[in-house]
């Protein structure tokens, strides 16, 4: 099968088409016949060997790529809830190719695009970690920095099915896009105006960002214990939590009902050819106002 690789970090450019065999699935996966993929932040760090320990290439080629949507061709020994021409979307490693094998996934909703439906599992289920330590419910106000981004954008909906109130900062032109959600918008580092928004207590701060100011989070929390982040690894050092590994993974499937019931969007910047998968490392590289995804039919 056709398949994007790379045997060397760096740039988009070490990117390279390739053919290898067809991954079969195991216990409790599933394959499917890639529609799309999308690029993730996961992604660009590993082929740059951010997480390489020094070593100048891994010991073989890595196919990118770590969530997809597609049609369902092979069931693995053991699985249930699947079957062969389902529609889906999920988790699974190696996803920039003509077959991939999901770990975790959950049903397509006719309203969401293939590029759509690649591009919400891994925001979905951080976002929901994240309100799950933050015990964010009915009655809660959360505060999303970085309310624009892919993770922030899920997050804010989520919170919003659960029943709380939601202010997220983001940057002028992505603030209508919230607003319409239903999210009271803040301008990127301003504490002041969520105090003029929310005259209330914030009970909790998710910093989706990694960006901003911990002590301004901890500030408009009240206390570190109320905030997580996702990507601030400073964050120990001034109580604050990091939502670390992947566990929400019911997140999928309530995402996917909410979608169906016209409650969840999904934003989704460009889409290309997987040929052209170095093209679209690079656009979300530069910052993509959503997710970039390749197609491989």
């Amino acid at each position: 099968m056709r398949a994007i690789s790379y045997s060397a970090y760096g740039g988009p450019s070490v990117l390279t088409a390739c053919r290898v065999p067809v991954p079969h699935a195991g216990p409790g996966q599933v394959r499917i016949a890639v529609r799309a993929a999308s690029v993730n932040p996961f992604d660009l760090k590993k082929r740059s060997g951010m997480f390489a320990a020094g070593a100048d290439a891994p010991q073989r080629p890595v196919i990118p790529g770590v969530e997809a949507s597609g049609v369902i061709d092979e069931v693995g020994p053991g699985t249930t809830g699947a079957a062969v021409g389902d529609e889906v979307f999920g988790l699974g490693p190696a996803s920039f190719a003509e077959h991939s094998v999901l770990e975790h996934w959950a049903a397509r909703p006719a309203a969401w695009t293939w590029a759509q439906a690649a591009s919400v599992s891994t925001a979905a289920e951080a976002a929901q970690r994240a309100l799950d330590l933050l015990d964010v419910a009915e009655g809660t106000t959360l505060m999303i920095d970085g309310a624009s981004g892919s993770v922030g954008f899920a997050a804010a909906q989520l919170a919003l099915a659960r029943g709380a109130a939601v202010l997220g900062t983001a940057s002028p032109a992505k603030q209508e896009r919230l607003r319409a959600l239903g999210v009271g918008t803040v301008d990127h580092g301003l504490a002041e105006r969520v105090a003029a928004l929310d005259p209330g207590s914030v009970d909790a701060v998710l910093d989706a960002s990694g960006r901003g100011s911990l002590d301004e989070l901890i500030a408009i929390a009240g206390d570190p214990g109320r905030v997580v982040t996702l990507a601030n690894f400073d964050a120990p050092e001034k109580g604050v939590r990091v939502s670390g590994k992947p566990t929400a993974f019911g997140a999928l499937q309530q995402v996917a009902e909410l979608a169906a019931d016209g409650r969840f969007e999904v934003v989704v910047d460009s889409e290309s050819p997987l040929d052209e998968a170095a093209d679209a490392h690079a656009r979300a590289e530069a910052g993509a106002d959503g997710k970039v995804v390749v197609l491989p039919r």
